[in-house]
């Protein structure tokens, strides 16, 4: 049963990133996000402004990961940046394109945090470094545009 919910949830995760790209198509947004404000309004708006597009539903994702990291539960972490890779592997061949030098700094962040929440001895500390660093290079991608 669990594994029947994993293949729904991934399923949701691809159809969810299929229709947000096919909204955004590949053009810029015709307005172009205040630069300096701090609202999470205005952060999800810088998400969208990036040359990759709207990233904010991997970075809800790694975001969810951070938190588990912080709470210690790293085989819940483990577990949840599953659904990170899958969503992002299965998004590269629309994303990609779009810049593809930006696409690899995430990506390698994407990684480095899956190293760290695999290893054979998981350490909080170097999950969190990970984590941090992936969350940053979300963020990165906001001024991209």
């Amino acid at each position: 049963m669990r594994h029947i919910q994993n293949i729904i949830r991934h399923v949701a995760i691809v159809s969810s990133i299929f229709l947000l790209s096919v909204a955004a198509g590949c053009s810029k947004p015709a307005d172009k996000p205040n630069t300096g404000t701090t609202s999470s309004s205005a952060s999800t708006q810088s998400h969208s402004g990036s040359k990759l597009g709207d990233l904010s539903e991997f970075r809800n994702i790694a975001a969810d990961v951070a938190v588990l990291v912080d709470k210690n539960d790293l085989p819940g972490a483990k577990a949840r940046i599953k659904d990170l890779e899958t969503a992002w592997d299965s998004a590269e061949a629309g994303i990609k394109p779009r810049a593809a030098s930006d696409w690899h700094v995430v990506d390698k962040a994407i990684d480095r945090a899956l190293d760290a929440l695999r290893a054979s001895n998981p350490q909080q500390n170097d999950s969190k470094a990970m984590m941090d660093e992936l969350l940053k290079a979300f963020d990165s991608m906001k001024g991209t545009s």
